[in-house]
């Protein structure tokens, strides 16, 4: 366990510098489609996609796997678990209304708490 956390600990630190990178690299405007973000997000959902799949092949390493798909893609972004935790349920037989049901309570959910927590925020400002 102890080894495993140390692959998805380094893979996260360099996923997060990544992002931030791409941040700087591509800086946002307000009002605008925000393609620093996309950026991250995309690139995140690319680096897990091959990941899992090479690991899957047993062409690389479960270490690999956790640098990279856990670690990695997962400092950069949670957005690409999350659209491969989508993907993984609509390919099973069966579950492609879980997958949608999973997908939109999510967007839905997670709009919510933002708000929710910007609302809390503003309110514990005034305290």
């Amino acid at each position: 366990m102890g080894a495993q956390a140390i692959f998805v600990f380094i893979g996260g630190g360099v996923g997060a510098i990544t992002r931030e990178f791409l941040m700087l690299l591509i800086p946002g405007q307000r009002g605008a489609f925000p393609l620093d973000i996309f950026t991250a997000n995309v690139v995140a959902c690319l680096c897990l996609g091959a990941a899992f799949e090479r690991h899957r092949r047993g062409s690389v390493s479960q270490e690999f796997m956790l640098l990279i798909g856990t670690g990695f893609a997962g400092g950069m972004s949670t957005f690409s678990s999350f659209v491969y935790g989508i993907y993984s349920e609509a390919s099973s037989p069966g579950q492609l209304g879980l997958s949608i049901l999973y997908c939109l309570s999510s967007l839905v959910v997670g709009y919510a708490a933002v708000w929710l927590g910007l609302v809390s925020g503003k309110r514990l400002r005034r305290a």
